[in-house]
């Protein structure tokens, strides 16, 4: 089964060790919101027939998940060295979560995302059954080239799903009137308020508080982390929830599916909600270090 990319719907890269042979896989890393330039956004905004709310863009940047592409190229590239008999193949999707969210099981309530504490999985201003029909097409798309990597995991394979998440929570409600509550939200003075989060946090609790991560892995995590003097959230941020595509996955996989966030602001020299964000090479290296220390525990 040949793993290719799509163009506007996934990039797909797989690095294999010097001594691996084969097709199989051992590590499938998936960026759900990997969609993290701002072409990603305005090429398929141009296609909607939808009233998008003024300024959306900015929404889109403060919303996706920068810097987790360039580190997942970075564990990759150090487990392979580190088992050069392993393969790891990273998922990249470019549908910007701004207008469908391919973490999210569609067709949940409202109710049901609030209860997860995550925005829906088709976005309120996505109104025109053309743009819905599109949308959904990419997702399906997208979620088809998933589920042809994971087929390819051995036994002892396993899952990382890849996030990176704003330096605070700032509570704003995903609705038409997004743009300007965020720039309020992000003004000096408020934004001071907002909650810090931890610089990790493993999204690995249901709602009942039963841990469904690689305990092994989420333990070296935070020893590492601790040594460096950052802390690891324990779902910090909101649980694994069955609205979720990482629920699916942790199901599916049960001890092998690692969700991880890592804060956005350890990326970069300067943290700017608003824009296309400039990563750090030598930033995101001392992030890889710890987490593929981590990793290694799944072998």
């Amino acid at each position: 089964m040949a793993l290719t990319s799509i163009p506007g719907i996934v990039d797909v890269r797989v690095v294999p060790g010097a001594e691996h042979h084969g097709e199989g896989l051992d590590l499938v890393i998936e960026i759900p919101h990997g969609a993290t330039a701002t072409s990603d956004f305005t090429s398929l905004a141009a296609l909607m027939k939808s009233a998008l709310p003024e300024g959306l863009v900015d929404f889109f940047h403060v919303n996706t998940d920068t810097g987790a592409p360039e580190l997942a190229s970075a564990l990759a590239e150090r487990l392979v060295h580190a088992f050069p008999r392993r393969a790891v193949a990273i998922l990249r999707c470019r549908i910007p979560r701004t207008l469908i969210d391919t973490n999210r099981v569609l067709d949940k309530t409202l109710a049901e995302y609030k209860a997860g504490g995550v925005a829906p999985g088709l976005m309120p201003w996505v109104t025109e059954p053309e743009d819905v029909a599109l949308l959904r097409a990419r997702y399906e798309t997208y979620h088809a080239a998933v589920r042809d990597a994971v087929a390819l995991l051995g036994a002892d394979g396993a899952m990382l799903l890849l996030h990176s998440y704003a330096p605070r929570t700032v509570g704003v409600e995903v609705d038409h009137a997004i743009v300007p509550n965020l720039h309020r939200a992000y003004e000096p003075a408020p934004y001071e308020t907002w909650p810090t989060r931890p610089e990790m946090d493993v999204i690995g609790r249901d709602p009942e508080g039963t841990l469904h991560a690689p305990a092994a892995v989420v333990d070296a995590l935070r020893a590492e982390l601790e040594a460096r003097g950052m802390a690891l959230g324990d779902s910090h941020t909101y649980p694994l929830h069955p609205s979720t595509m990482g629920w699916v996955h942790a199901m599916r996989m049960p001890g092998r599916t690692l969700c991880l966030e890592v804060r956005r602001d350890l990326f970069v020299e300067r943290f700017v909600p608003f824009a296309e964000a400039a990563i750090d090479p030598a930033r995101v290296a001392a992030l890889a270090e710890p987490i593929t220390r981590a990793l290694t525990r799944l072998w």
